[in-house]
């Protein structure tokens, strides 16, 4: 390991350096805030890794607003405890149960590899995640039975449906877990799917009851 693990590079540092010099001294009794009371965020965001999809510049978040959890596709298990490793299942447990989050948003966008890589999985043209050493392709599989609902439009259309199907079986998985099911009940808590068009810079949120994703 010593001989990988290097100092930062140049043009990391000097950001940081030049964040500490303006936006952090700017705001310094914030942050200190922040370290001493501890994150009260007001909504959960799971969303892709994909470094194009900037959360909180997209809705102009301030540190300490959004409890965030990304990952590939932006995909939330079934709820299955089985004493496994589940990151995204305890981010999601961590956030209802421990910061109870008023809010809880599947964040969904446009060209997404992982969706990409779903779909050419299921139509056979990606061997490779079908290895049983792919993390990528156990983890897509999630993703599967969506593919099973977009599979009979025409194939220009499959993948921007499968965007917007993995939302939709997010925000469906998430349905299967107890605590979640509960503070939706109790009124603590409101599921949102959203779509972001980063070309664009559009955003459309799912109406279940139409089943469509509408522009805002």
């Amino acid at each position: 390991m010593k001989e990988h693990v290097r100092p930062l590079p140049n043009y990391l540092v000097q950001r940081f350096q030049g964040w500490k010099a303006t936006t952090y001294n700017e705001n310094r009794s914030w942050y200190r805030r922040l370290a001493e009371d501890g994150q009260h965020p007001r909504a959960m965001v799971i969303s892709c890794c994909d470094s194009r999809v900037h959360v909180t510049s997209i809705f102009g978040a301030d540190s300490g607003e959004f409890f965030l959890h990304r990952n590939i596709a932006n995909l939330v298990p079934p709820y299955n405890p089985d004493g496994d490793h589940h990151g995204t299942s305890a981010a999601v447990e961590y956030a209802v149960r421990a910061l109870k989050v008023s809010h809880l948003i599947v964040l969904g966008h446009s060209q997404c590899g992982g969706v990409a890589g779903c779909h050419a999985m299921c139509t056979g043209k990606a061997p490779e995640l079908e290895e049983k050493t792919s993390f990528v392709g156990a983890w897509l599989n999630l993703l599967r039975p969506g593919f099973e609902r977009v599979k009979d439009l025409p194939e220009a259309e499959q993948v921007n449906a499968l965007e917007k199907q993995a939302v939709v079986i997010s925000l469906e998985n998430l349905m299967t877990f107890p605590f979640v099911q509960a503070a939706l009940e109790a009124g603590d808590m409101t599921l949102h799917g959203l779509w972001h068009d980063i070309g664009e810079g559009g955003l459309s949120q799912f109406l279940p009851e139409e089943g469509i994703f509408e522009a805002l």
